[in-house]
């Protein structure tokens, strides 16, 4: 089946027209999404009205939801969606950034054996400035490396830690000792192969705390160089400016993404996701 597609930038990202993802979904019309999703990797669907309950029935179309070990975040009846808003009890904007360490490139689970496959992310309520969500890709990032870092970077493989992450991000620790003990560090493979497009891929991000058999501060500075000078470019960003029943779906194995900043004293903003779980290990 052909669905309707608008390209959201030269390189990838596509808007699908015409679909109600209320409606019930025939294994043709999931197919022809999933097939869109590993050609594009990103995909819109805008002006939905999505329930918790549609939102979890969609984004199941991936694979199986994982279930945040930030609890504190979960939608009250459905722990497989994540929400994160500054609206307080009052209606109003609380002045409080939810999950800061989203501020920073990142991709979803990575800090799990089995790291993210599809991110499904809804906009219940919009910023009119800031609270934007950027998305870089990583396949063409790969093609950019210079040969040295190609050579360097082979065989080699980063801890990913979301203590790491989220504690020096948030300035304070927002896990429990339980959740802390619950996420040990895993390593993944930098250099990536794409388990479905066998492209490869630059698998990194904020979660990446250091790389394994190399000296700490070394691997640091090597990630802190590959994650904010060589695999981010501006010509391979796409900038999503979130409307209120805006969904957009896309890849944690071959893009990184961040949330850029906003007054959170005056703007409200709140999202609500779902990640899936591949469950191939990444190689």
């Amino acid at each position: 089946m052909l669905l309707k597609t608008e390209p959201l930038n030269e390189h990838f990202g596509a808007e699908i027209l015409g679909l109600d993802l209320r409606d019930a979904m025939t294994p043709e019309i999931e197919q022809t999404i999933k097939k869109l999703f590993l050609t594009h990797q990103l995909l819109y669907f805008r002006g939905q009205d999505l329930s918790p309950d549609d939102h979890v029935r969609f984004g199941k179309i991936f694979g199986e939801l994982q279930i945040h070990v930030m609890n504190q975040y979960h939608e009250s009846e459905h722990p497989e969606l994540y929400r994160l808003s500054n609206i307080g009890e009052d209606g109003k904007p609380n002045g409080k950034f939810p999950d800061k360490g989203t501020h920073a490139w990142h991709t979803d689970a990575s800090w799990q054996p089995l790291t993210g496959g599809a991110t499904i992310i809804f906009c219940e309520r919009a910023t009119t400035r800031g609270g934007e969500t950027h998305f870089c890709d990583m396949y063409r990032a790969y093609d950019r490396l210079p040969s040295l870092w190609i050579h360097r970077l082979d065989g080699k493989r980063a801890a990913h830690s979301l203590d790491f992450s989220r504690n020096r991000r948030h300035g304070e620790q927002p896990m429990t000792e339980k959740q802390k003990k619950s996420t040990p560090s895993v390593d993944h493979p930098i250099i990536r192969t794409h388990p479905d497009t066998k492209k490869k891929t630059i698998f990194l991000g904020d979660h990446a705390e250091h790389i394994v058999g190399m000296n700490y501060e070394t691997g640091r500075l090597w990630i802190e160089e590959l994650n904010n000078e060589l695999i981010i470019h501006e010509d391979l960003t796409y900038r999503h400016k979130w409307a209120i029943g805006d969904l957009l779906v896309w890849d944690n194995r071959c893009l990184l993404h961040k949330v850029t900043a906003y007054d959170a004293t005056t703007e409200g903003r709140t999202i609500r996701r779902c990640t899936t779980l591949d469950p191939r290990k990444p190689e």
